[in-house]
């Protein structure tokens, strides 16, 4: 999908190259789809340009073979279909910029998926660049002394200095006007390999400009990398807490929903929604871990369209507005109390759905349950109530 277009400001669409192999992180996947912080490397860029208020749409180009993680990796969010790369990133960038002719943008940006930290400061630098030149290339100036080495067998010994005067680091994104981007990418369809877009303008006689990039937004390349990103994750997060508590009444039915699975009964809980009384608990918990009210205010039971309503898309909704924040699901724990029906032999589905809702790994979801003892109305077996706690990672300052 495409947000609504400002019919004064260039229609600007981000197309993120994530269809490598990654393989010197000498790990079982793809770097883009490794975890980190709670969310993929991938997600990480594409939520950032999702929020972006200039970015009117976002693809991904992909490895067709690797769709499944793709799939698991942007669940919940709002992009075009993704278009299957080519055998090199060249050939990816040119795949993804004929897939979206049909959108029509008047600017592109290509960023890599591998570099998680893109902010919306750089992206901002980058397209207003572009009101005034060909192409706008994101770079940091070199500030390091520069060695030539030397090869002697198995040492490498240092060698001239040399001159880093304008030298700068390329980054992503790298933006430009897309008619003149794309005809040059067919152009250089059947050349030499170019390491990036801005060589595959300046070889169609295109002028790039420089802007200034930032540190952060490093790729990540070797394991190192990743370390890093994950340092910068902890220190750029603040934790939050959020609980809730809910109860439904149970009454004649066919089976009792709690935590998005059904579960055979001769009862059912009543209410005006699905009366999933463990997702609704932690749906309170989730929104009052950021400050957002509670489930009623969001979804009051006096609305006639969340009668019978499935509580998933409650659930979803909170996790959404975490994810518009800038921020994660880092934990959350669900306690069901009741005598009967047992949740045991249920509790793994449970704990798969709610991780499936959340978009997070199934040992971030805890379900338990437990009893009163007879005690009580859940004791008496007259309703079933439940309490939840979130722990929600956000960016400081948000």
């Amino acid at each position: 999908m495409s947000k609504p277009e400002n019919p004064r400001n260039p229609k600007v669409i981000a197309l993120v190259v994530a269809a490598g192999s990654g393989s010197r992180m000498g790990k079982d996947l793809p770097k883009q789809y490794l975890p980190l912080g709670g969310r993929t490397v991938l997600r990480h860029c594409l939520e950032t340009f999702g929020r972006h208020p200039s970015i009117a749409a976002v693809r991904v180009v992909i490895n067709g073979a690797l769709r499944d993680l793709y799939d698991a990796a942007v669940h919940g969010l709002d992009l075009l279909p993704p278009v299957n790369g080519g055998a090199r990133r060249q050939d990816s960038v040119r795949l993804g910029l004929e897939s979206l002719a049909a959108e029509r943008p008047d600017l592109v940006l290509i960023h890599d998926a591998a570099r998680p930290f893109i902010d919306a400061g750089t992206i901002d630098r980058t397209i207003s660049t572009l009101a005034h030149h060909d192409g706008a290339l994101v770079a940091v100036p070199v500030v390091d002394t520069l060695k030539r080495g030397q090869n002697e067998g198995d040492t490498v010994f240092s060698g001239a200095t040399v001159d880093r005067t304008g030298l700068w680091r390329a980054q992503t994104p790298q933006g430009f006007h897309f008619e003149k981007l794309l005809a040059a990418h067919r152009r250089a369809a059947d050349g030499p390999e170019m390491t990036d877009d801005a060589a595959v303008a300046e070889a169609a006689g295109m002028r790039v400009a420089l802007v200034l990039g930032h540190e952060d937004n490093f790729k990540i390349t070797a394991p190192a990398d990743l370390e890093r990103a994950e340092r910068m994750m902890s220190e750029q997060m603040e934790y939050r807490t959020g609980n809730g508590f809910d109860v439904h009444r149970l009454i004649p039915g066919d089976g009792v929903i709690m935590c998005g699975v059904t579960i055979p009964y001769h009862q059912k809980l009543e209410g005006h929604s699905d009366a999933d009384v463990g997702m609704h608990a932690l749906t309170d918990a989730i929104l009052g871990a950021i400050g957002a009210g509670d489930i009623g205010q969001h979804f009051p039971p006096s609305d006639p369209q969340w009668r019978g309503a499935a509580s998933w898309k409650f659930l979803d909704h909170a996790a959404k507005l975490v994810a518009g924040k800038g921020g994660r699901i880092a934990h959350c724990d669900i306690t069901l109390i009741c005598e009967k029906p047992k949740v045991g032999p249920h509790r793994a589905a449970m704990q798969a759905r709610l991780a499936e809702i959340l978009n997070v790994a199934p040992d971030r979801v805890s379900v338990k349950a437990t009893t009163t003892e007879q005690l009580g109305f859940t004791g008496r077996g007259e309703g079933i109530a439940a309490q939840a706690t979130a722990t929600v990672a956000l960016p400081l300052g948000r």
